[in-house]
């Protein structure tokens, strides 16, 4: 019960972090350096960490950059990042425009909230010429601008709704304008700076992934390593193994990364899956308790359901496949060897 509590407080850690809009931002503890350690190679820290242990930007960040790692089209970027901003950040409206460098207007190429059709579609897009509107002078600018009541503002181009908090963000790489990160809200004064510290950064995540797309680059946009090692981690030291209820899922949140990313990083490092990597700390987890005189008052099945398996069917799958017997031979040879040497 305890290792399940540990592992749903973890998560919900995160999960509060990242739909946090105040500015009082709760401090991770020093155990969230890996947010950025994983990011390195594309922030620079003082980016990332507001002071010495709050990793709340980078934990955010994290989850954008990995759920990015297998596109491989500029639409496809753009459509993850504008789903992500509402899923991740809790915003109702987000828009992604890119420059039309032939006639300098900024035209939707992604969005979500009313805005979202489906399949990828935008109801209606429109295009704003550059310097019009927040998001055309944004581009024009290539300065962000929060507007915290619309209706005061001249500027504001009314699309599908009327909102009155708007924050627009110029999406540049090496100096050229790409584009404006936008978003809506219905709430006045909705947007801190603590929105526009992320979409800053989101922004530039975009860039990079958009510039090494148009260059063909594979180069990672995360260094797995970081997050691996923090796996392993959460295997070795705090054992979420134990629990029955640990998914790829679970974990991943924890993480605050896609759990796509998360399944492909143990499949090319442990060379097997995420259920398999889980079920071999089980096994031999099990493996010690059954050569363990401790544990003699336990059955075999007890004994599994320690190691975090639900059921004896699935204890006694693993630890075949894994061991060659089952964990009740496995206990009686361990058993024959200490009286043998006794």
């Amino acid at each position: 019960m305890v290792l399940i509590l540990l592992l749903f407080k973890k998560a919900n850690r995160f999960k509060t972090i990242k739909n946090q809009t105040s500015n009082e931002v709760q401090a991770i503890g020093e155990e969230g350096r890996f947010f950025v350690e994983g990011l390195k190679d594309i922030f620079q820290a003082t980016e990332l960490v507001k002071d010495k242990n709050n990793y709340e930007l980078a934990s955010v960040l994290g989850y954008f950059a990995t759920s990015l790692f297998d596109k491989n089209s500029s639409e496809a970027v753009l459509w993850d990042i504008s789903q992500n901003c509402i899923s991740q950040l809790g915003l109702e409206d987000c828009v992604i425009y890119l420059l039309n460098e032939k006639d300098q207007s900024l035209e939707q190429k992604a969005a979500f909230g009313n805005k979202h059709k489906g399949q990828k579609q935008i109801l209606s897009p429109i295009k704003i010429p550059m310097g019009k509107g927040i998001v055309g002078e944004v581009a024009a600018s290539e300065q962000p601008i929060m507007v915290s009541d619309t209706s005061l503002d001249k500027r504001y181009i009314l699309d599908d709704k009327r909102r009155y908090s708007e924050l627009a963000v110029p999406i540049i790489d090496d100096g050229v304008m790409l584009g404006v990160l936008d978003s809506e809200h219905s709430t006045k004064g909705f947007f801190t700076s603590r929105h526009l510290a992320l979409f800053r950064l989101i922004a530039k995540l975009t860039a990079i992934k958009l510039q090494r797309i148009e260059k063909k680059s594979n180069l990672p946009l995360t260094n797995g390593n970081a997050y691996y090692k923090e796996f392993r981690r959460l295997l070795i030291v705090e054992k979420i193994y134990r629990n029955p209820d640990v998914s790829l899922t679970s974990v991943s949140e924890v993480l605050n990364i896609s759990a796509t990313y998360l399944s492909q990083l143990v499949n090319k490092l442990e060379n097997q899956s995420f259920t398999d990597s889980i079920n071999r700390f089980r096994v031999s987890d099990a493996e010690d308790m059954l050569a363990d005189s401790d544990f003699n008052g336990y059955t075999v099945v007890s004994v599994g359901l320690e190691a975090g398996f639900n059921s004896k069917s699935s204890f006694y799958l693993a630890f075949k496949k894994y061991c060659g017997m089952t964990p009740t031979e496995f206990r009686k040879q361990a058993r024959s060897r200490k009286v043998a040497f006794s």
